[in-house]
Order: C-alpha cells, then sequence, then structure tokens
C-alpha cells in the first residue's frame, strides 16, 4: 500500500507483521498555521489560570492514563513493535511524567535580590507555544519529556510524533480533553518532517522547538532555529560505551550486559553498544556474555516473555544490515524468520575501534566488545567518539568510579548500573549528543523566560 499511498497520508506498519495498522492524514503547512493560532489563544488563559488549578488538572490528565495505561501499551506494541512490557512501562512514565511536572506548578517561583535604592524580583513567564518533534524509538515517553513540564509552566504544545508512530500522541491527545485539558492547548499534528516538522520550526508564533532524533537531523533544525533565534532543546544521537574494570563483579557486569544494548531492540540514544573490558578480564568476561547474548528471546511482543521484538521499519532493518558486513567475528542470537522487521542480538569482537560499527550509531541490536589496558586507556577509549549521551562503569572501587565519571564526556553516567533515565533528575548530553536538558526539577524552567523588574522605593 506505501508504494501508492498519497503524500497527504501516513500508512502506519506494524513492525512485527508488516500488516498496515492505519492510514492517517498528514498535516500541511496551512494546517500548522492554523494549530499555531488555536494554540496562542489558548495559552493565553491557561497562563492566567491558577497555578493551583493548572496542577489539578494536570493530575486529572495524569489519572486519566493511567486508566487506559493498558489501551496505550497495546497500541505502542502495534505501530512501534515495542514488547508489551516495555509499552506498559512506556504509558506509566507518561503519567508519572504528568504526576512531576504538575508537582512543580506551584513552585515555579522567580527570587528577590538584594539591591540598593528598592527592591528587585524575578517572575518566571511561560514562552508561549512549543513545538515538540518525537521519536518513533520511545514515541510516548519522550514526548511527555517536553509535553509535562511545558504546560505546567503555562504553555500551550503542539507535538509533532514520528511518521512511523503517531498513533499513541494522537490517543494522548484525546485523553487530554476527556480529563479536562483546555481545548486547543495540546494539540497532535502527525506529518511529514519535510512538511509538518519544517512549517514548526520555521513559524514565528512557535517560541521553542524541543527535538529527539538524529544528529544529522538535529543539526539543520539548530540552524533553523538559529535564524529567528528561537530557543531549542535537543537530544540527539548516542554511542555510549560500558566500562568494565578487572576489579569489578564480572558475573554481574556480564549478566546485566545484554540487555543494556538489546532493550527496545537497541533503538534507544542511551544503547551501551561499545563494551570496553580491561585486558585481564577480557577473556573470562566474553565466555560469561555469550550465552547471555545466545539466549535472549526475540518474538511476537505481545507474548510475556519476549525481550526484544522487531525493528520498526525495513529501512532501519537494511541500516543496521549495513554494519554487520564481511569477515567480522560475531555472537549472534536467534531472530524469527518471516514476515517483520527481525535482526538477531549481534555481539562484534576482534574489530578497530575505528570501524563503523564501533564508532558509529548503528540503532540496532547490535554491540561491539573492546579490550583496553588502565585507566587511562579506558576513558581514551570511551571519549573516542562525537557523542556523548550515556554510559556506565563497573567496578568495586569507589575512588575510580569516582574519578572516571569525571573524566567521560558524557552527560547521564551509572556504576554497576545501566539506568540512565529518571523522570526526577536531568537528562542530556555531551558534545554531538545534544544541547540543554530535560527531565529533572528545573524542567520547567526551561520552558520559562525569566523577567527581572526593579520597583524604587526611593522618596
Amino acid at each position: 500500500m506505501s508504494d501508492v499511498l498519497a503524500p497527504d497520508h501516513l500508512e502506519v506498519l506494524n513492525p512485527a507483521t508488516e500488516e498496515t495498522v492505519a492510514i492517517v492524514p498528514a498535516a500541511t503547512r496551512d494546517d500548522v498555521d492554523a494549530a499555531v493560532a488555536r494554540a496562542a489563544a489558548a495559552q493565553r488563559a491557561w497562563a492566567a489560570a491558577a497555578p493551583a488549578d493548572r496542577a489539578r488538572l494536570l493530575r486529572r490528565f495524569a489519572a486519566v492514563v493511567d486508566a487506559n495505561i493498558e489501551e496505550l501499551a497495546l497500541l505502542e506494541v502495534r505501530e512501534a513493535g515495542h514488547t508489551i512490557g516495555n509499552a506498559r512501562w512506556e504509558a506509566g512514565n507518561v503519567r508519572d511524567l504528568l504526576d512531576f511536572a504538575a508537582g512543580g506548578v506551584e513552585r515555579l517561583s522567580g527570587r528577590q535580590i538584594p539591591v540598593a535604592g528598592g527592591i528587585d524580583v524575578t517572575f518566571l513567564e511561560p514562552l508561549g507555544v512549543i513545538g515538540v518533534i518525537a521519536p518513533w524509538n520511545f514515541p510516548m515517553p519522550i514526548a511527555a519529556w517536553a509535553l509535562a513540564p511545558a504546560l505546567a509552566a503555562g504553555n500551550a504544545v503542539i507535538l509533532k510524533p514520528a511518521e512511523t508512530t503517531p498513533l499513541t500522541a494522537l490517543r494522548l491527545a484525546e485523553l487530554a480533553l476527556e480529563a479536562g485539558i483546555p481545548e486547543h492547548l495540546f494539540q497532535v499534528l502527525p506529518g511529514r518532517g519535510a512538511v509538518t516538522g519544517d512549517a514548526l520550526v520555521e513559524h514565528p508564533g512557535v517560541a521553542k522547538i524541543v527535538f529527539t532524533g538524529s544528529t544529522r537531523v538535529g543539526k539543520q533544525i539548530m540552524a533553523k532555529c538559529a535564524d529567528r533565534v528561537k530557543r531549542v532543546t535537543l537530544e540527539l544521537g548516542g554511542k555510549s560505551p560500558n566500562i568494565v574494570f578487572a576489579d569489578a563483579d564480572i558475573e554481574a557486569a556480564a549478566a546485566a550486559a545484554p540487555m543494556s544494548f538489546l532493550d527496545n531492540t537497541g533503538q534507544d540514544c542511551c544503547a551501551r553498544t561499545r563494551i570496553l573490558v580491561q585486558r585481564s578480564a577480557y577473556d573470562r568476561f566474553l565466555e560469561l556474555l555469550a550465552p547471555g547474548i545466545e539466549s535472549v528471546l526475540v518474538g511476537d511482543p505481545l507474548d510475556e516473555k519476549t525481550q526484544m521484538g522487531p525493528l520498526i521499519s525495513r529501512a532501519q532493518l537494511e541500516r543496521v544490515r549495513s554494519y554487520v558486513t564481511g569477515d567480522l567475528t560475531t555472537i549472534r542470537g536467534k531472530a524469527p524468520e518471516g514476515p517483520g522487521f527481525w535482526y538477531p542480538p549481534t555481539l562484534v569482537t576482534g574489530v578497530d575501534p575505528t570501524a563503523p560499527v564501533a564508532a558509529e550509531e548503528v540503532f540496532g541490536p547490535v554491540a561491539v566488545v573492546l579490550p583496553f589496558e588502565d585507566e587511562e586507556d579506558a576513558v581514551r577509549l570511551a571519549n573516542a567518539t562525537e557523542y556523548g549521551l550515556s554510559g556506565s562503569l563497573w567496578t568495586r572501587d569507589v575512588g575510580r568510579a569516582l574519578r572516571v565519571s569525571r573524566a567521560v564526556a558524557a552527560g547521564n553516567l551509572s556504576v554497576n548500573s545501566h539506568s540512565s533515565v529518571r523522570y526526577w533528575t536531568p537528562f542530556g548530553g555531551y558534545k554531538q549528543s545534544g544541547l540543554g536538558r530535560e527531565l529533572g526539577p528545573d524542567a520547567l524552567t526551561a520552558f520559562t523566560e525569566t523577567k527581572n523588574v526593579f520597583i524604587s522605593t526611593e522618596a
């Protein structure tokens, strides 16, 4: 059907079966113009509402999402191929983000600054209309990373979901209305990046763009925003290291490694796809790791036992395949045959650190294992990439954990763990992994402008 689909519609495929799930109208530039006008009008009333009222409605929105978690999860499975367990977590994360943001509404306060001759106060005021361009790898939670704090801070939001995954976004917009969120305050415009996305970025009525996606597209968006002096937050690519020192609990590190890059079929900017192991522990680590890779259960996303589903699309499948060619030494798991965009869990060994599979973001279930000599060598290899989003290190030495954490150029690091994202802590990248921070206690302020007011008290 996609070969004959009109350009003003999007075809949503089930990645596990390649069957058409839905045909969705694609928004035009005129649609964006109309949506921005509606959003601006709704935002003025929302910003004027009492903080307690905004917080109450956001909590009601969270409660409605909670009541519909299973429906949202099943939509996510159908359009994105996520395992049902992951999809339920993602829908629950939207609920949690809304609850967390609601708690910040009444704490979004300015400051009183000591000055001579009067008093000086600051106000945190909403920006206006926020454009959110969300990715297909985590359609619900990453959209909510911006949606929840932006609404809490008094803004309106226009969300453009990825072309392949618009269904959960459209349903969230319906649930917002059910919860009593004012009409037009949160709008969803499915569409193509070159049309709907560009129109949103270029529109003078949109005060800020929040984009999650590839570094290549992020640079294009940043350039367009720069031309308009428009605020932007970018969460881009990653090639995150998993550093395993010889003094670590090798068994625990090996057991945790597979899902550190196979979760969500490796379609995760934080995936630990460069496994760096101290040479003295290298052979033992591989011996323990191989069975873990080979035993990962890949299959029907609706099966509760499934650990890994399909890739999002045929284009993504071909991209992943292009990185694992020739005579590379690999350890592979199993994947279904037949319809669906399946690729097996794959570990590449004996490769040069500069090889494309070791240096570029594959965005699939593929990782490389590289040996290092000592702490200095580990840091050198960890930083030998244009990215700096996340990473892990495994050691029993607390001093080493702190030294290496400070030395690795990445925004989110975990010790003896692979946890990167918590909605109550800040998230963002170094280098070409992005610009700005999301989540955490300061999330709301990223959607405000600081106004300074001096009041003279002199006669």
